[in-house]
């Protein structure tokens, strides 16, 4: 990590530092999601919501090592946290579909800024995108109707 500049190390630092930031956002969303949820499939929807909860504070938890592995402090700060009041079990799953959205984004950018200058991160940031690659695509499935092959609109 020493071979890192100090402006390109300063802008995945701040790249992470939102990622971490934009994860913890998402624990605190799903973890609400979860509990607004009612109807038939209250069960195994509010577990798989949990779940997602569950997998975003692992992944600031891993965004946070990255930014302490490049010697820096993670924030201590929580990303925008918008309350709808929409909980209709589609709703949740478009607004899901939103956060996942800009949290591949947000790995992107770090993808953008690492190559070239660190492996380490390179592949980590390979590693997430694949990750939320797939739970876009899951979310994208959930928001089709039965028969439907065509992604649905973002």
């Amino acid at each position: 990590m020493e071979t890192i500049k100090a402006a390109a190390k300063q802008a995945m630092v701040e790249a992470l530092n939102r990622i971490l930031e934009l994860e913890l956002a998402g624990v605190v969303k799903y973890t609400h999601y979860a509990l607004m949820v009612y109807g038939y499939n209250r069960i195994p929807i509010m577990s798989w919501l949990k779940g997602n909860a569950t997998e975003g504070l692992d992944h600031a938890h891993r965004a946070g090592e990255m930014v302490t592995l490049l010697g820096a402090h993670p924030s201590l700060r929580i990303g925008t946290l918008l309350e709808t009041h929409k909980h209709d079990i589609g709703d949740i799953l478009r607004e899901s579909l939103e956060h996942e959205s800009m949290a591949l984004n947000a790995y992107y950018g770090l993808l953008k800024l690492a190559e070239g200058q660190s492996v380490l991160l390179e592949e980590y940031a390979r590693e997430m995108i694949v990750l939320e690659e797939m739970h876009l695509d899951e979310v994208n499935k959930m928001l089709r109707r039965p028969g439907e092959l065509e992604p649905f609109p973002a």
